[in-house]
């Protein structure tokens, strides 16, 4: 019981401390709106684009909301040693960073809804299958999350968290479906789409909103479980390999 209590403290500090702070809420708001409207004045194809554009900006909502905030909490926190205070507290590791991780999971599955509100106004969302949609976000908001950790937990400063966040996040905008299928690919590009989490999430959207996923849902989420796990357990290892003495 003590350690759940621990839990919802940290959780709720975090909540205050960083992800309830006017910028990130407004942050929330600007992004998911921003690529909206991008993307829907390169497409000019009118209202009927919004459909096809959802599951891409919802994605990308959620990968930038949850790696960018917790890339930079995590590191800053260890660059000023709050961190270490946490790791001496009398509750498991695994517990602890579930914790640390639960407050970026919660913004980006909120964040991800941003669009969903938007598209609501312009086109019909009655065809939507929310039975997947939801777990759909939950998951890309779970690994893209951990994914966030394992940057967090590889680097030292701030910057190198945000460099190295780049150099996962853009290739996988490009490689994972979002915006044109895999199949149009170069052959020898194609099997890097597979390795990457966010591949499956945006099969899973594209299923949910356009009814058009190209594998197995059950396949999506089930590698998508399975990259959470591995993502979790290899920041785990870090963690007590370069933090814990």
């Amino acid at each position: 019981m003590k350690s759940w209590i621990a839990f919802w403290n940290i959780l709720a500090k975090d909540m205050r401390s960083y992800y309830l702070k006017p910028p990130n809420v407004s942050w929330g708001l600007i992004f998911p709106l921003a690529w909206t409207g991008m993307f829907f004045i390169r497409s000019g194809s009118g209202l009927d684009s919004v459909a096809g554009l959802l599951p891409g900006v919802i994605a990308v909502s959620v990968l930038f909301g949850t790696t960018s905030l917790l890339a930079v909490t995590v590191t800053f926190e260890k660059k000023g040693r709050s961190f270490e205070r946490l790791l001496l507290a009398p509750i498991p590791l695994e517990l602890l960073m579930l914790a640390k991780t639960a407050g970026a999971i919660l913004f980006g599955a909120v964040n991800a809804f941003v669009p969903v509100v938007l598209a609501a106004f312009l086109i019909n969302l009655a065809s939507v299958d929310w039975g997947i949609l939801i777990p759909a976000v939950v998951f890309i908001a779970i690994s893209s999350t951990f994914l966030g950790l394992f940057i967090a937990v590889s680097v030292s400063e701030v910057f190198e968290a945000q460099t190295f966040s780049n150099f996962f996040r853009f290739p996988m905008l490009f490689l994972c479906g979002l915006f044109f299928p895999i199949e149009q690919l170069p052959i020898w590009l194609r099997p890097l789409s597979y390795v990457l989490p966010l591949t499956y999430g945006a099969d899973a959207l594209h299923g949910s909103i356009r009814h058009a996923a190209t594998m197995p849902l059950p396949l999506d989420f089930a590698l998508l479980a399975a990259f959470c796990v591995v993502l979790f357990a290899v920041s785990l290892r870090n963690i007590r390999k370069k933090w814990i003495v």
